[in-house]
């Protein structure tokens, strides 16, 4: 995890860095116990699943999460797992170096229905991520793909978010 400067932009974690979507706090103020986040996970050459997030516990530093993996059928892959996380780790997961990341805003179509968003392309050697965040829901993107030699190998959409 990184860490920011006194003073500077709460959105900048580090020097070099892009500025990230939202903030801890941002993050912080979008998530209560109960929140549920389920998404749909196609990787290439697999069956696709289903990932879902529920926040069991929140406080000022962080919160514990609940992560399921499903089969599409609802049906249990994996014992879920159970993981104390606080809002800057949050945070930093969307925090890549400036000069390989290029920011612009897009309106996608979604599950969740038509979003305005900050698309993050962020390339690595040969590959590149693509991360789309809707600028009204503070947190994870609401779509990711990942490419390798041009060709999408992944995909994660959010199909579900729910607060209590």
């Amino acid at each position: 995890m990184t860490s920011r400067s006194e003073g500077g932009d709460p959105h900048v974690l580090a020097p070099g860095q892009a500025p990230t979507p939202f903030t801890a706090a941002e993050i912080r103020e979008r998530c209560a116990v109960g929140k549920t986040i389920r998404v749909l996970v196609e990787i290439e050459g697999e069956a696709p699943y289903h990932r879902v997030t529920t926040y069991v516990e929140c406080d000022d530093s962080g919160a514990t999460i609940r992560r399921s993996t499903l089969a599409l059928d609802h049906s249990p892959l994996a014992e879920p797992e159970i993981e104390h996380v606080t809002w800057l780790g949050l945070q930093s997961h969307a925090s890549f170096p400036a000069a390989d990341t290029t920011i612009e805003s897009e309106r996608i179509e979604t599950a969740l229905g038509e979003l305005d968003c900050l698309r993050y392309t962020v390339r690595d050697g040969e590959g590149e991520k693509v991360l789309w965040f809707a600028k009204d829901l503070p947190g994870m993107p609401v779509r990711f793909l990942t490419r390798a030699g041009g060709e999408v190998v992944m995909t994660v959409s959010v199909v579900e978010s729910s607060l209590p």
